[in-house]
């Protein structure tokens, strides 16, 4: 927390001087320990949360270059007359553990053009898709690797 408080410290400003950095640097530092403190978490799981920070970050890359890809493959389908929806409902378990990473992994569904999670209750997803072949191996995409490897 202290980083992403000193970021928005640093973006709310909208320049960086010694002396923005210093104070920031302070308030971050004073915020994200109360944000803990109310929060009932300890140094530890701070630190857990930061070390998960990089792959997160990836996670936003590469959930970012899914939907720019699956954007293209429905303008297709939009384009091309002949192809038409042929849409699926499709129910599988993620297998992960934790209800943040269950949801992280419906939201990033729904946020992919062509498919959206219907329904979502602990590793159980429902999930719509324009044809069968976004829904194609949906248990086992990429989001879902991500997700296992973060802990």
């Amino acid at each position: 927390m202290f980083i992403l408080y000193l970021a928005l410290w640093v973006v709310l400003n909208g320049r960086i001087t010694p002396e923005i950095l210093i104070i920031g640097a302070f308030l971050a530092a004073a915020a994200s320990a109360l944000t803990a403190r109310l929060r009932g978490r300890t140094l530890q799981e701070e630190k857990q949360l930061l070390k998960r920070l990089p792959l997160l970050i990836c996670y936003a890359g590469v959930l970012a270059a899914e939907i720019v890809k699956a954007s293209f493959a429905v303008m297709h389908m939009i384009w091309n007359r002949r192809e038409m929806p042929d849409p699926v409902i499709v129910e599988f378990r993620s297998g992960l553990q934790g209800s943040w990473r269950n949801v992280l992994l419906a939201n990033s569904i729904t946020l992919t053009p062509g498919t959206y999670t219907v329904f979502q209750e602990g590793d159980r997803l429902v999930v719509h898709s324009l044809c069968p072949a976004y829904a194609e191996g949906i248990a086992d995409c990429v989001f879902v690797r991500m997700l296992r490897r973060i802990h």
